[in-house]
C-alpha cells in the first residue's frame, strides 16, 4: 500500500482545538471593547446584560458575565456532557480575562476616539462581524462562549434549529429591554437610536455565525473508480475514519466487472480524500457532489419531533378508505 501521513494524535488536535477557542475569544475581546463598548452599544447574550448593567451603574461588564456564567455553567455539565463543560469553563475564564485586558489597552485608543463619534454604524457593522466569527471559532472546536451560547447549543442538540436561530429570541428581549436604560452619568435614556444598532449588531452577529458554522458541516459524497478500490478504502476508513460503501460496476465497452467506492465526508475533508486517492491512484475517476445533509453514524444527530407510526392494521385500513 502507499505510504500515507499518520492522522494527528488526539493530544494534537485538542490543543489545536483549545488555540482556535483561544483565537476566538481574543477576536471577540478586541471586537467589544475597540468597537462596541466606546459607543454603548446594546448586545445580545449574557454579556448584553453585562453592558447593560456596566451602562447604568458603572459596575464592568466582565463580572456580571463571570457571575451569571457560574449559575449557568452547571446547566452545561448536565446538558453537554463533561468535554464541553470543560472548554466552556475555559472559555468564560479566559473571556472574562481578556475582556478585563484589552478593556485597558483600548480605554484610550479605540473606535470612538479615532474615527470620531459620527462613526457609529461603521464600527457597528465591523465589531458585529468580528463578534460573529469570535463565537464561530469557539462552536467550532466544541466549546462555548457561555451565556446564552450554551442555551443555543443544548437546542440545537435537541432540535433541528441552529445556533444562531436559537440565540435569536433570547437576544431580542435583552437587546429590547435597553431602550429602557438610565446610564450612569445621568443623562437621558439610551433610546431608540441604540436599540435600533443593537439589532443591527444581532442580525449580523448571527447571519456571520450561522454562516461559518454551518459552511464547516457542509457534507460532499464522492463516487471513486479505481482497480485499487481495496486500498483506497481501507485509508478512507483507518484515517479519516469514515465509512466506505462499495458498489458493484460493470463497463459498458470492456464488460470488466470492478468495485466503486462511495463515501460521505464534511467538505474540509476533501483535501484529504484527494490526496489519499493521488498517492494512491492518480489515474482514478472521482467524482464528487455537494450534499444538503447527512444524519446519522459518525455525522448530525437525526432530530425530529417524536410521533408514533401507524401499525400495519391503521395503514392497511386508510388504503382500504382510499
Amino acid at each position: 500500500m502507499a505510504k500515507l501521513f499518520i492522522p494527528k494524535t488526539d493530544i494534537a488536535s485538542e490543543i489545536k482545538s483549545y488555540l482556535t477557542i483561544t483565537i476566538g475569544l481574543i477576536i471577540y475581546a478586541i471586537s467589544w471593547n475597540f468597537f462596541m463598548s466606546p459607543f454603548q452599544f446594546l448586545i445580545g447574550g449574557v454579556t448584553g446584560i453585562g453592558a447593560i448593567i456596566q451602562y447604568s451603574v458603572g459596575i464592568s461588564m466582565q463580572y456580571t458575565y463571570f457571575c451569571i456564567n457560574v449559575v449557568l455553567i452547571i446547566i452545561a455539565i448536565w446538558q453537554l456532557g463533561f468535554k464541553f463543560c470543560i472548554k466552556t469553563i475555559y472559555a468564560i475564564i479566559m473571556l472574562t480575562l481578556f475582556l478585563s485586558l484589552f478593556q485597558e489597552i483600548f480605554k484610550e485608543q479605540n473606535a470612538f476616539t479615532i474615527l470620531g463619534p459620527t462613526k457609529q454604524l461603521e464600527s457597528c457593522l465591523v465589531g458585529s462581524i468580528f463578534t460573529g466569527i469570535g463565537i464561530a471559532l469557539c462552536f467550532l472546536s466544541n466549546g462555548s462562549t457561555g451565556g446564552v451560547d450554551i442555551v443555543a447549543a443544548i437546542v440545537n442538540k435537541y432540535k433541528d434549529v441552529s445556533f444562531g436561530r436559537a440565540m435569536l429570541y433570547i437576544d431580542i428581549c435583552i437587546i429590547t429591554s435597553g431602550y429602557f436604560l438610565v446610564p450612569s452619568n445621568g443623562s437621558e435614556s439610551i433610546g431608540l437610536a441604540k436599540v435600533f444598532y443593537g439589532y443591527i449588531n444581532l442580525v449580523i452577529v448571527n447571519v456571520s455565525l450561522d454562516y461559518m458554522v454551518n459552511s464547516n458541516r457542509q457534507m460532499v459524497q464522492f463516487f471513486i473508480f479505481s482497480n485499487k478500490y481495496e486500498e483506497i478504502g481501507y485509508y478512507i476508513t483507518r484515517q479519516m475514519r469514515r465509512g466506505v460503501t462499495l458498489l458493484d460496476s460493470v463497463g459498458f465497452y470492456s464488460k470488466s466487472e470492478s468495485k466503486v467506492i462511495t463515501t460521505i465526508t464534511r467538505a474540509n475533508q476533501t483535501n484529504e480524500l484527494y490526496n489519499i486517492v493521488k498517492q494512491i491512484d492518480p489515474n482514478a475517476l472521482v467524482s464528487q457532489m455537494k450534499v444538503m445533509g447527512v444524519y446519522g453514524n459518525g455525522f448530525d444527530k437525526i432530530k425530529a419531533k417524536s410521533k408514533k407510526l401507524k401499525t400495519a392494521e391503521e395503514l392497511e385500513a386508510n388504503d382500504e378508505k382510499l
